[in-house]
């Protein structure tokens, strides 16, 4: 599911909204979770999961194609944990199991 899918979604859910209100909605809450990890701050959505920035430290990784060393900075990566109720949900309904 893409962005522009979830906001028709939840647009439908909500026929008393307008599309372009709901599209605002996501954005921003999309922006705010974007903004606090830029801060450093972990974002928990309970029952659904946790939003976390992890620091990958600087190392020496090799060329694939001539195997010469290369330097790698390090960088900030982000990081999303699932919740147990979510974790749950996907084990106990996924569709796509047998």
């Amino acid at each position: 599911m893409i962005k522009s899918e979830l906001v028709q979604r939840i647009a439908q859910h909500n026929p008393h909204l307008y599309q372009r209100d709901v599209e605002n909605i996501v954005n921003a809450i999309l922006d705010e979770i974007a903004d606090a990890m830029m801060r450093g701050d972990r974002v928990e959505l309970r029952g659904f999961g946790a939003f976390s920035v992890k620091s990958r430290p600087p190392r020496t990784g090799r060329n694939p194609r001539t195997g010469a060393q290369v330097d790698v900075e390090g960088k900030h990566v982000p990081f999303f944990k699932t919740g147990k109720e979510m974790r749950e949900r996907l084990n106990n309904g996924y569709a796509g199991s047998k």
